[in-house]
């Protein structure tokens, strides 16, 4: 009965398509402010939150700058805002009551958020907000204003400084840097996090041309750019802000300082034209679906979020929310591995490799954890902060007992080197770390009397049964990790001990009377928060039988909390439909997998149906899988990629998968 009231809850929740112009695949387009929900904007950095109010910035978040948090566990610190404008006419403050045609415009494909309005009688105003890929530590805002009549403005510049600091400290400093002699009037403010774990600065300046202008400094804490324009004319200028910390400089203050003073002398164009650059190599990895705009908008957000959320040869992973909040503290879970990694393997691989060096770096804090627990080897935390200690809330079970997170990291590993083909980081970064998990896995295990092998006591993906024996996916995973670590073994030529694979084949897994594989030791049939036994079918490949497959999906998909259990689910739901080639089933669970999360007026994706969390950058992997995975039909194996036969929703007339693995292939599906 429960089910069946969530199923009624869910479609009442599902929005209607949002009134916006689609039409180019690249570009949402908000007209209505009602309901807002910010669209993040972030070079995997640092991520800035446009809101609906003229100039406003919501907050921006710093990527693996931790600070203790009030849940007594590290959490990822939001980051003073350098970016903070208002704009004056006259005596008046231009806010949301006194502008007409109010516009904003989410443009994928070079990163930037654009807002236009009309001052009546005024001016016509048009910014845009960019998070620079090419300098990840700072973010650019370019003006454009034209006076419909006579007018004197002024634009004022102050840092925000989140409340929870402390120890601030605000300041312009004046340099004189370069040939010209020109001073730099830099706004800049220093604070400390409340738990005094990092120190953060943030540097402004305005970048402008034109003698009818000028910047002025009122107490420290206010840089006013200042001037008066005649009737149809126009001034452009530009604020640049740079964000750093010491988690990643030694003297952050001047840092900041210098990346701005770049920005100034390099001007902004030339800096933008870096940044869409970048982006356009990034696009070479697209996702392309001929015959439903609706799809191939919610593909290319998800591709652009999970793009913008990491940066090749940084060495970080992504967090569930990537860099649009704190939600989750900003920890890394298993979403990294099992649910985001993978579409980045195919469309990125330098992004990929980022996310398993994050693991390897904390190869010595997971072999800690699992000496601490009693076990070998190394024993990666459910939720890991910066320095891969566990950082779970302690009144959440997941930090103790959900350990198949372990096994995901090696499975993640094993398919970097399947897709690369990389011996050389096989032998020094993979295997070193396969070796570890699978050694967790031997004294973690428990033989049983007929010579099978048990994990008692776990919390599985389904997190709604706590402390189970035999969990379906936990097992399943800590098998792939043993095989996969004796398959790398034999690449790099050492010996494994035998128990590896006789443990792998000896795991127990279990069925219920009616044929269908049971989730754990004594389930009868309780609702699950989200996938977990269909995961064996994809993506670990461990039950290939059809039969099987269909038998786990038609009980399992009857299961699911569809009013609080998270998005990804229905996406692996599509993978399997889409293979077995049940298209309408398919496309009916790649819908699901986004549509009742959406929120206006860009849709952005909450983690539920029901929640207001977003951007749940775990949903953007699922739904990414689901295209990739699912109706792209692809796969990596030891030999590399192949392609299954699938089926595309019957709207879709073809989805082509652009520059995909190192040879950047395009793989490409028609409708039958």
């Amino acid at each position: 009965m429960r089910n069946f009231l969530s199923l009624i809850l869910l479609l009442f929740l599902t929005p209607k398509m949002f009134a916006q112009n689609r039409s180019d695949g690249w570009s949402i387009v908000a007209t209505d402010s009602k309901d807002y929900v910010g669209a993040p904007i972030a070079n995997g950095r640092i991520g800035i939150v446009p809101w609906q109010e003229p100039f406003s910035i919501r907050h921006v978040m710093l990527n693996h700058v931790f600070d203790i948090g009030g849940a007594g566990v590290n959490q990822a610190l939001m980051g003073i805002n350098p970016l903070h404008l208002e704009m004056w006419i006259g005596q008046g403050k231009v806010e949301m009551n006194s502008i007409k045609n109010w516009k904003q415009v989410l443009n994928m494909k070079e990163a930037t958020h654009t807002t236009t309005f009309t001052i009546p009688g005024k001016a016509e105003v048009k910014y845009t907000i960019v998070a620079l890929r090419n300098l990840p530590y700072s973010g650019l805002v370019n003006v454009e204003v034209k006076a419909l009549n006579s007018i004197s403005m002024k634009f004022l510049n102050q840092m925000e400084v989140p409340e929870e600091y402390v120890n601030v400290q605000k300041r312009l400093r004046t340099v004189h840097a370069g040939l010209d002699g020109k001073p730099e009037l830099i706004l800049q403010a220093e604070a400390e996090s409340a738990k005094k774990a990092h120190r953060v600065i943030a540097s402004s300046e305005f970048i402008f041309e034109g003698k009818n202008f000028e910047v002025k400094n009122e107490d420290q804490v206010h840089n006013i750019l200042s001037g008066n324009l005649k009737k149809g004319e126009t001034v452009k200028f530009s604020l640049v802000g740079s964000i750093t910390s010491t988690r990643d400089f030694s003297d952050p203050n001047s840092e900041s300082e210098r990346q701005v003073i770049y920005v100034a002398y390099l001007g902004a164009d030339r800096i933008m034209k870096e940044h869409t650059d970048l982006w356009k190599e990034l696009w070479k990895g697209d996702v392309v679906i001929e015959g439903d705009p609706e799809a191939q908008l919610i593909a290319r957000s998800a591709l652009f979020n999970l793009y913008s959320s990491a940066s090749a040869g940084s060495r970080l992973s992504i967090p569930p929310m990537g860099l649009s909040g704190t939600f989750y503290s900003g920890h890394i879970f298993w979403d990294s591995e099992i649910w985001m990694y993978p579409p980045m393997l195919f469309m990125n691989q330098e992004i990929a490799k980022s996310m398993v060096d994050y693991r390897t770096d904390r190869l010595k804090a997971a072999e800690q954890r699992a000496l601490t627990y009693g076990y070998k080897g190394a024993m990666f935390p459910w939720e890991s902060d910066d320095e891969g200690e566990e950082s779970t809330p302690v009144n959440a079970l997941t930090g103790q007992f959900e350990h198949h997170i372990t096994a995901d990291v090696a499975i993640a590993f094993w398919n970097y080197y399947t897709m690369t083909k990389d011996k050389n980081w096989l032998v020094k970064e993979g295997y070193p770390v396969m070796k570890k998990i699978a050694e967790f896995w031997a004294s973690r295990v428990k033989r049983n009397s007929d010579g099978s092998y048990s994990i008692p006591y776990v919390i599985g993906a389904d997190e709604y049964a706590e402390g189970v024996d035999d969990n379906a996916f936990t097992n399943a995973a800590a098998q792939k990790a043993l095989r996969f670590a004796v398959s790398a073994a034999q690449i790099v030529g050492e010996k494994v001990p035998a128990e590896w694979k006789t443990i792998s084949d000896g795991l127990v897994f279990t069925k219920m009377t009616n044929g269908v594989t049971a989730e754990y030791t004594g389930y009868n049939g309780e609702m699950i928060k989200q996938a977990d036994v269909n995961l064996l079918a994809y993506p670990l490949g461990t039950i290939q039988d059809r039969n099987q497959i269909v038998k786990d999906l038609e009980y399992y998909t009857h299961k699911v909390d569809l009013k609080d259990g998270p998005a990804m689910t229905f996406s692996v739901f599509a993978v399997q439909y889409a293979r077995l080639g049940d298209a309408e089933n398919a496309a009916k669970m790649f819908k699901r997998a986004y549509q009742p999360n959406q929120r206006p007026p860009f849709g952005v994706l909450a983690e539920t149906p029901t929640s207001s969390n977003p951007y749940f950058m775990t949903g953007a992997g699922g739904v990414l899988q689901a295209l990739i995975n699912g109706f792209g039909g692809l796969d990596i194996t030891e030999n590399g990629i192949i392609q299954h036969k699938t089926v595309l929703p019957k709207s879709w007339k073809k989805l082509t998968l652009k520059g995909v693995g190192p040879d950047r292939k395009d793989y490409v599906v028609t409708q039958n």
